[in-house]
């Protein structure tokens, strides 16, 4: 009932910068906490940054001064700005939301949705 579809992944220098972009599409009522994840190869998938549907925020310190989240409650998207990227960030960026969705019946549940990674590399 939910898609997220994200955006922006990519080849970077060091140093560089590089912008992802997700939007939520479907039978939405409302959109909770949205965010992104992240994964690198042979560890643990790992909470990059994340924000309320008040604006509130917060990082992994890793990332923190270098990564900005935003969102626009209007259009449901959520945006990563990475500036200052190191090699260490290389890694599959998912973007997450959560949502309360309409079901058919006239129902309707709370759940997490994912979007289907993008892939983000620095070299060194």
């Amino acid at each position: 009932q939910v898609q997220l579809v994200e955006s922006g992944g990519g080849l970077v220098q060091a140093g560089g910068s590089l912008r992802l972009s997700c939007a939520a599409s479907g039978s939405i009522i409302s959109i909770h906490a949205m965010g992104w994840h992240r994964q690198a190869p042979g560890k643990e998938r790992e909470l990059v940054a994340v924000i309320t549907s008040g604006g509130n925020t917060n990082y992994l310190d890793s990332v923190k001064g270098r990564f900005t989240i935003s969102r626009d409650n209007a259009k449901n998207t959520v945006t990563l700005q990475m500036n200052g990227l190191k090699p260490e960030d290389t890694a599959v960026y998912y973007c997450y939301a959560d949502v309360a969705a309409h079901l058919s019946g006239g129902y309707s549940r709370r759940d997490d949705y994912w979007g289907q990674g993008t892939q983000v590399t620095v070299s060194k």
